[in-house]
């Protein structure tokens, strides 16, 4: 009866046996894992940011404009939370324009000659990225309308 119990996926018997084996395993052993993989997914992380602001001009730019809004912020928002709000939102750019950016490096890589449709998905990254640009603006500008008391 135990041997039928031990094949049924969904039996106390198995599961018990799961968080035994789980239990086993030292807690140094599993922090090591997590920290090995939380420095590879940094690691990879960096060499990303470098690669696309060495090769797009369009991520340079929002790079010099959150070097700009981050001084500029303190001037202009008007509590810390609008201050999170305003980086945050130039930070959602610099997010948005890396998707854009890797989804046309796949798409070049998968078709380099021009395409009708490939050209609407970049088209379709470019405007995603020009939602960021307008989101910023707006918390941007309202930041500045609280900071100036107009409502």
């Amino acid at each position: 009866m135990t041997a039928n119990r031990s094949r049924n996926i969904g039996s106390p018997f198995v599961n018990s046996q799961h968080k035994l084996a789980k239990a086993s395993v030292p807690a140094a052993l599993i922090l090591g894992l997590s920290l090995k993989r939380l420095f590879s997914a940094t690691r990879n992380s960096l060499r990303g940011l470098a690669d696309g602001f060495k090769t797009e001009p369009a991520l340079r730019d929002e790079a010099v404009l959150f070097v700009v809004a981050v001084p500029l912020g303190l001037i202009v928002a008007p509590s810390a939370a609008w201050y999170l709000a305003m980086i945050g939102a130039v930070l959602f750019i610099l997010a948005v324009e890396f998707l854009n950016t890797g989804i046309e490096k796949l798409a070049d890589h998968v078709t380099p000659e021009l395409n009708t449709e490939i050209r609407r998905i970049k088209d379709f990254g470019s405007s995603a990225v020009f939602c960021a640009l307008c989101l910023t603006g707006l918390v941007w500008l309202v930041a500045l309308a609280v900071r100036l008391n107009l409502f």
